[in-house]
């Protein structure tokens, strides 16, 4: 029976700028950092009040094939690759402070049916949404 989500994969174009993006930007800590011998980097990171949800911060490389490394790779050049979603007390306030810390926000703090939203980029270009929730239900929606 599964549990719960322990790890969750990121690629990014430089683990180690990266990685002090998620820490020193937005408040991560380090969980583990070790390189095997087969030179492959097994990097994560997680927040503190969800310790059990490592970020598998990664480069694009094997197993995958050449031909999808390159398209990962331009998707992260290109800013197309999709990111994390997190949760916010405060999703103005957390705006305000982020784009302070110089994080590129491609949408403002907006009102939706569920709550407030801000999306912004990481440092690797992945879309992050910022969600802080209210509750909602099916009817909060327009139906077309």
């Amino acid at each position: 029976m599964i549990t719960n989500i322990a790890i969750a994969s990121v690629f990014v174009k430089d683990i180690d700028e990266s990685k002090a993006f998620y820490i020193d930007v937005l408040g991560f800590d380090e969980n583990s950092d070790v390189t095997l011998t087969d030179g492959y980097r097994w990097c994560t990171v997680s927040h503190p009040s969800q310790p059990e949800l490592q970020v598998h911060l990664t480069v694009p490389g094997p197993p995958h094939t050449p031909d999808m490394i390159a398209a990962m790779n331009r998707a992260l050049d290109e800013g197309n690759m999709h990111g994390l979603g997190m949760a916010v007390d405060d999703c103005r306030k957390t705006w305000e402070e982020l784009r302070a810390k110089g994080v590129e926000f491609l949408q403002e703090p907006a009102d939706r049916p569920y709550g407030v939203e801000a999306v912004c980029r990481d440092n690797s270009g992945n879309w992050m949404v910022l969600v802080e929730q209210k509750a909602y239900t099916g009817e909060d929606f327009a139906h077309a």
